[in-house]
């Protein structure tokens, strides 16, 4: 994403916008974090060790809480990614793109709308207040990862190797109220028990 051929003034935009979200979100009381960027593509081929930013420090979780006057000094002197620490203010339930568009249809057809965020690797996130713990049926599928307490989700605009995250459908949607995870937590079994369904037919049919 982070192309070595940007022209400064492009870096220099999207910095300020990656620092104005950082400091937006850390006024609002989430818990914002310094995240690593992809190194930039420089003709030689991509970084293939990239998966997803992580926090440029491993005491992380000391920062957690830190004053958005301190945050906007992480974003102001080079470009990073904009985490924010789950397990206090926000948790986030992370899916693939096939559950995640079944999700976000059911959340829309039941008029509850929550924020959601699509990654450039196909992954989904849906965010809600912090949970103690998600269903049983949504914890054994592989494809489905729980951020709580101890971990941390990138958010908009930060950069992966090849494109940005960013929203599906804004906190603004649902006026920043986060939603309740057991709310979620039932539209995405149910969005799971349509995606298997097909296979269960077959199965009883033969």
């Amino acid at each position: 994403m982070l192309d070595a051929n940007w022209p400064d003034s492009w870096r220099s935009a999207f910095r300020i916008e990656l620092r104005a979200e950082a400091i937006g979100l850390a006024w609002r009381g989430w818990p914002v974090l310094p995240g690593a960027t992809p190194a930039p593509i420089t003709g030689e081929g991509d970084d293939l060790t990239w998966r997803r930013p992580v926090p440029v420090r491993d005491d992380w979780r000391e920062l957690v809480g830190t004053h958005a006057h301190e945050v906007a000094t992480w974003f102001s002197a080079r470009t990073h990614s904009l985490l924010v620490a789950t397990g206090t203010v926000v948790d986030a339930i992370e899916v693939d793109d096939e559950l995640g568009k079944r999700a976000a249809r059911l959340l829309r057809a039941l008029g509850h709308p929550a924020p959601i965020v699509a990654m450039p690797n196909g992954r989904w996130l849906f965010l809600t207040t912090p949970a103690d713990h998600i269903p049983a049926e949504l914890a054994e599928q592989a494809s489905v990862q729980w951020h709580g307490a101890g971990s941390y989700i990138p958010l908009p605009p930060s950069p992966f190797q090849h494109g940005v995250v960013h929203w599906r459908v804004k906190p603004e949607v649902c006026g920043w109220q986060l939603p309740d995870p057991a709310e979620v937590h039932d539209v995405l079994m149910r969005a799971l028990a349509d995606e298997h369904a097909p296979l269960l037919v077959e199965t009883t049919a033969a």
